[in-house]
């Protein structure tokens, strides 16, 4: 799995290094390679990820992280060269204070958003009560794994 971060805003490397690990475990969940996935992720401040939330989603208001897949079903996936799942962004100003809010570390919440958008990425939503907790299982089964749990 390629994961292509910007530099502007970045966490530091272990940081990086858990949500590399994160990555190719949600996609090995799915029952996919890891090998032609790639997948973007840029760090912004709030000013700008409550426009993009407001641009994309029609909600005027600052928001953690946001997904732009470019798949809706993953069989549509090529299945030759590298490919590129979506685009992933994420508000570190946001994750500090929900870290706070929380009561854990400001890189756990910053691992968990990726992984919450990773999951996005490759076809899952929390609109209605059941696939919410689907999707939180998997989610707290990915930060278990990479020994960052609650």
């Amino acid at each position: 799995m390629n994961i292509i971060f910007s530099e502007e805003r970045m966490p530091g490397q272990a940081v990086v290094d858990k949500m590399m690990e994160a990555g190719r475990l949600c996609i090995l969940e799915e029952g996919l390679n890891p090998d032609p996935i790639v997948v973007s992720v840029t760090f912004v401040d709030e000013e700008e990820i409550h426009e993009l939330n407001k641009q994309y989603r029609g909600v005027d208001r600052i928001t953690d992280v946001l997904s732009f897949p470019q798949f809706d079903d993953l069989d549509n996936i090529p299945e030759e060269g590298e490919v590129c799942i979506g685009d992933v962004v994420i508000c570190p100003e946001q994750a500090l204070l929900q870290a706070d809010d929380f009561g854990h570390s400001p890189e756990r919440e910053l691992v968990y958003l990726f992984v919450h958008s990773m999951f996005h990425l490759l076809g899952y939503d929390h609109m209605e009560d059941e696939d919410k907790a689907e999707m939180r299982e998997k989610e707290e089964l990915i930060m278990s794994k990479i020994g960052v749990e609650r």
